[in-house]
């Protein structure tokens, strides 16, 4: 209810011309904003007092073309990605959910579709004549069709060009030696199963150090950072990404931590201390989500956050840093100390024989690889590197990273 009358102490100081309100402000109200609204005149400490009752709309409403809400005490208006994402909210849509135009079945990436049916047949979360079924028929179960076209997700889940549809649905890695030094960066491309398959390889090929221990006779190597905490933070951004921005994914790797931002924002109403503490399950991309979980990439119980700090403490460091104040939220893993002088060495460049060889390997990545600038990782059409330090012969081998059960969806 809207009162007019009153004066910013909520004090009835009353209105002129109390009568003929009454019959201008249904018709402008209707005219301007198609709506229909109760107006009725009150008396109020002597003072004549217009109220408007305006029952809640399940559709949004604009004035004059524009769309406004109310944040505290300011009017704001919504435009660009913030105005879509409203509008498709408040017909019970996400943006995954939109249709595309231009997206056939027949334009899906057979490399795609035998990761999620390898994944799916594992996890057992399809019907098996479902995954028998034609590409259409599959992608029609997964409730990626809306009536003549196939949906955002499916764009993005299934083709090997996604950014044709969706700009910036890729990943950047770059490794820095401080926040002004890049040294060498990669950019991966492709649909989303593969982008997570890649990332994760390159990563613990080519970026991530680790430190070398025995066992009696076992020679054992260590990452500085546990992979299942990664491979849970990057499946976390993949899914809850908000690809309206148009930005990639950004992982940043130095020496002694692994930054990760995504694009996005925390579920409507919630607070950081919410998302850390016990929370349900709410992406942000509710249909990629699905095709992940019964591909048997993630769970979808709202356990990510948890597994993601259980994962580094039992990996001897401290969960990341949460922070949500840049138009997404980034996660900052920072190394153990002591781990970092094993791998390193007391003055950063390794101790040991082998340590120095893999310091150099690293640094002169660019002259082992064979890499010309334009492949990088196993499909050089989809990771593209700078070549000017790139290159996977570090010394390290991401095989010797555990075991990946399934992660879980916060």
């Amino acid at each position: 209810m809207l009162v007019i009358g009153r004066n910013d102490e909520g004090v009835a100081v009353g209105v002129k011309d109390a009568e003929k309100l009454l019959e201008v402000l249904p018709n402008k109200i209707r005219d301007i904003l198609g709506i229909v609204v109760d107006v009725n005149l009150v008396t109020e400490a002597g003072k004549e007092l217009v109220e408007i009752h305006v029952e809640p709309y399940p559709s949004p409403i604009s004035s004059k073309g524009e769309y406004h809400f109310r944040s505290g005490s300011t009017k704001q208006e919504l435009k660009g990605a913030a105005l879509q994402r409203f509008l498709m909210r408040k017909q019970g849509r996400h943006w995954d959910d939109a249709p595309v135009p231009g997206f056939k079945a027949e334009d899906c990436s057979q490399q795609a579709l035998q990761l999620f049916k390898a994944g799916a047949t594992a996890s057992g979360r399809v019907n098996e004549g479902a995954l028998q079924d034609k590409t259409d028929a599959l992608l029609e179960s997964l409730q990626l069709r809306d009536g003549q076209y196939f949906k955002r997700a499916a764009a993005l889940l299934f083709s090997d060009n996604p950014e044709r549809h969706v700009s910036g649905a890729y990943i950047k890695v770059g490794f820095f030696v401080t926040d002004d030094d890049l040294r060498y960066q990669d950019e991966i491309h492709g649909n989303l199963f593969s982008q997570a398959e890649k990332t994760l390889e390159i990563m613990f090929s080519k970026y991530l150090k680790g430190y070398i221990s025995y066992a009696g006779l076992q020679r054992r190597e260590t990452f500085l950072f546990p992979y299942l905490a990664l491979r849970e933070a990057l499946l976390h951004a993949i899914v809850h990404k908000d690809y309206s921005s148009g930005i990639p994914t950004q992982i940043s790797v130095y020496d002694d931590k692994v930054v990760l931002w995504n694009s996005g924002q925390l579920p409507q109403d919630w607070t950081l201390e919410q998302l850390l503490g016990k929370h349900p399950s709410a992406p942000c991309n509710p249909l990629i989500a699905d095709a992940f979980f019964r591909a048997g990439y993630i769970e979808s119980w709202g356990r990510g956050i948890e597994k993601i700090n259980h994962e580094c403490r039992q990996h001897g460091i401290e969960p990341p840093l949460y922070d949500t104040g840049m138009s997404g939220l980034m996660l900052t893993f920072q190394a153990n100390p002591e781990h970092l002088v094993a791998a390193l060495g007391e003055d950063g460049g390794g101790t040991s024989p082998e340590r120095k060889g893999r310091g150099k390997g690293r640094r002169n990545a660019g002259r082992n690889s064979g890499s010309d600038g334009r492949n990088a990782g196993r499909n050089g059409r989809n990771t593209r590197s700078d070549g000017r330090n790139a290159g996977r012969n570090t010394g390290q081998d991401h095989r010797t990273a555990p075991g990946t059960p399934a992660p879980d969806l916060g």
